[in-house]
């Protein structure tokens, strides 16, 4: 199957860590409102959830109990096929021995990870090593955020000497966080894909209005799209968005018009290579 008929993997981040309600009344912050979200999402045509979870001050958490909260009742309203991604992003508050050791409480089905917090440099601590060893052992599906093309010589020095045993390692490029106007460029793509090995996965998200463009450009050329309140409220004209779901429609019909199924979540767990799971 050519990569751009694929089915195409829509995973949607409805919270992150840094906004609030009062960016958007819709944005789900606690554990009840996040499961509706996840449900309406699931429905919209999203296989994976990437969770953020916040403490009962409404502060980004990587607290176990937290996340436990959250997983129960996303278990609950929109099925436990769904695929969730649990985030370890710092956010500037937590330190790698914490971000570890929130996703070693969990065991978890799937988890994101900045590169350039876990893997800062070239020397890589006996501890990391050791945790991503024994989460891939486990199956974790992991994807590895990138924040620039450069980084992508990094991850495939890390796989060639073998301190992430992944044949085909699965990232996140992230188009515009650093810009100055908070809008991301298209056109900053086709620096990542330049680098990137062509038979590994990839999925794009992007800050600002340009986000649906970006979305349609991964499709037509065979990766996967991330969106949602985390890093976008508007629409390509400027206004606010109405709802997470309201976007995810938005990518699923550019997927229809592009002839790309979607993804269920059975497939975007295969797509991780995770075995299946029930309903």
């Amino acid at each position: 199957m050519s990569p751009s008929r694929a089915p195409l993997l829509i995973t949607v981040a409805p919270t992150g860590a840094r906004r609030g309600k009062s960016d958007h009344e819709a944005l789900p912050l606690t554990a009840a409102d996040i499961a509706q979200t996840a449900a309406r999402c699931r429905m919209a045509g999203a296989a994976m959830l990437h969770l953020h979870v916040r403490d009962e001050n409404g502060a980004h958490s990587l607290a176990p109990d937290d996340y436990r909260a959250a997983l129960r009742d996303i278990g609950k309203v929109a099925g436990k096929e769904l695929l969730v991604q649990v985030t370890t992003e710092s956010c500037g508050v937590y330190g790698v021995d914490q971000q570890m050791a929130a996703v070693r409480a969990l065991k978890v089905d799937a988890a994101s990870f900045a590169l350039r917090e876990f893997f800062p440099g070239d020397a890589v601590a006996a501890p990391v090593a050791e945790f991503f060893a024994w989460n891939i052992a486990r199956g974790l599906a992991c994807q590895f955020i990138l924040y620039t093309p450069a980084e992508i010589g990094r991850l495939q020095s890390l796989v060639a000497r073998g301190l992430l045993a992944l044949p085909r390692p699965h990232a996140l490029f992230v188009l515009g966080r650093h810009a100055a106007d908070g809008q991301s460029d298209p056109a900053d793509l086709d620096a990542f894909l330049a680098l990137w090995p062509a038979d590994w996965p990839w999925s794009v998200c992007a800050f600002g209005r340009a986000e649906l463009e970006v979305a349609g450009r991964a499709i037509r050329l065979g990766g996967h799209v991330r969106v949602g309140f985390e890093n976008n409220l508007q629409d390509v004209d400027g206004t606010t968005l109405a709802s997470n779901e309201a976007r995810v429609a938005q990518v699923a019909a550019l997927a229809a018009a592009a002839g790309r199924p979607l993804a269920s979540p059975q497939e975007a767990r295969a797509l991780f290579s995770l075995p299946a799971t029930g309903s």
